[in-house]
């Protein structure tokens, strides 16, 4: 397959994997043109049935180096998968990849791998996660038929006819005078629409959540799939947006597609760096513009407490209303312990328990329904 002459459009399906070339030399690899045509020509001659066929024709075709074959694999990740970026080897352009953590001001050294979990750490441990096909559980069927209704709703800028509205529809009232030779019988009336706010699922993967992450993935999928608009984050030493993997109709697909998207399971806890950067991202930002916003952490920050606290303000100030729930709230009289959550508390509305999917659901619910 041969490029386009000059001034000729880029076929759309080809733009993808032209523009991933052009990634790959910003930052740092050596690519020629005529390797980004072997690779849309070998995208074609595979006629791809998955990622795993992209990635194959791009090792193939694109020949990264062995000592940058990491670099490779989370650009290619970032681009065809949506992964947020934390940091490559330094160079000139490094700012040029896709979705970086804009938030944070340096990249930091993984100390030792955390393998197992469980301690609340600043370290980045990165690693593949794998969720046992497990049946939906009955707390998220009920979730599943009572978030439609339960869920704020705001009023829109519409309006729709009504008995009873707002004030008179004046158009309809002309229409019918017209057919009635002058007489109207009844004067129609408008009533603004209502839609649902957005939904806004921040869900911390360190690993000192890491007995709740799978359940907390479930629930994403059902939220997804439940509410009219809903964004869904992960949130460790890196961000990464999951709502695109959570979007396909089979929970076990979607988790498996989320668990590739996400590198960051079961490492450090650096929550103030990862909401910095979902607020200095504008698109991301204006996510969280009057929506619902649901943190599951247990708060544990091991970075600088400040600059959590200032992404919660300014988190604050742009949200509906902000609900952290927390599996280290075991009771009604639970109170934070930590200088992080003891500092952001005043900015939540409120802090509930997360011990269970059963009572995660609860929680939403009820303050869904707070006026």
């Amino acid at each position: 397959m041969s490029a386009p002459a000059r001034g000729e459009a880029l076929p759309r399906a080809a733009r993808p994997f032209v523009t991933f070339a052009t990634l790959l030399r910003a930052n740092g690899f050596s690519v020629a043109p005529e390797q980004t045509e072997t690779f849309v020509a070998a995208v074609g001659l595979l006629g791809p049935r998955t990622m795993a066929d992209i990635y194959a024709a791009a090792r193939a075709t694109l020949g990264p180096p062995p000592e940058r074959r990491e670099d490779f694999d989370a650009l290619y990740r970032a681009h065809f998968l949506g992964q947020t970026l934390s940091g490559l080897m330094p160079g000139p352009e490094e700012d040029l990849a896709y979705e970086p953590e804009e938030g944070g001001d340096a990249t930091f050294e993984p100390e030792e791998l955390n393998e197992a979990g469980g301690e609340a750490t600043a370290a980045e441990a990165l690693s593949l996660r794998r969720f046992a096909p497990l049946g939906e559980g009955e707390a998220l069927r009920r979730f599943r038929r009572a978030a439609p209704d339960a869920l704020p709703r705001r009023r829109s800028r519409r309006f729709a006819g009504r008995r009873a509205g707002e004030r008179p529809d004046m158009r309809r009232a002309l229409r019918e005078a017209v057919r009635r030779d002058g007489e109207i019988l009844r004067l129609p009336q408008l009533r603004r629409r209502t839609r649902q706010r957005r939904i806004l699922l921040l869900i911390d993967v360190s690993g000192s959540m890491k007995g709740q992450t799978e359940a907390s993935l479930r629930l994403a999928h059902t939220l997804v799939h439940s509410a009219e608009r809903a964004e869904v984050f992960t949130i460790g030493t890196r961000l990464t947006r999951v709502t695109r993997a959570l979007r396909h109709r089979h929970a076990s697909v979607a988790l498996a597609a989320a668990a590739v998207a996400v590198a960051d399971w079961d490492g450090g806890t650096r929550l103030g760096d990862a909401l910095a950067a979902f607020l200095a991202v504008p698109r991301y930002a204006g996510f969280a513009r009057s929506a619902y916003v649901v943190v599951l952490s247990d708060g544990l920050e091991r970075g600088d407490p400040a600059v959590l606290i200032g992404a919660v303000e300014r988190l604050a100030r742009l949200a509906w209303g902000i609900l952290w729930l927390t599996p280290l709230a075991s009771g009604a009289d639970f109170a934070p312990e930590t200088e992080a959550m003891r500092a952001i508390a005043p900015h939540l509305d409120r802090i509930g328990s997360a011990a269970s999917p059963a009572r995660i659901t609860h929680e939403i619910l009820e303050f869904a329904r707070t006026p």
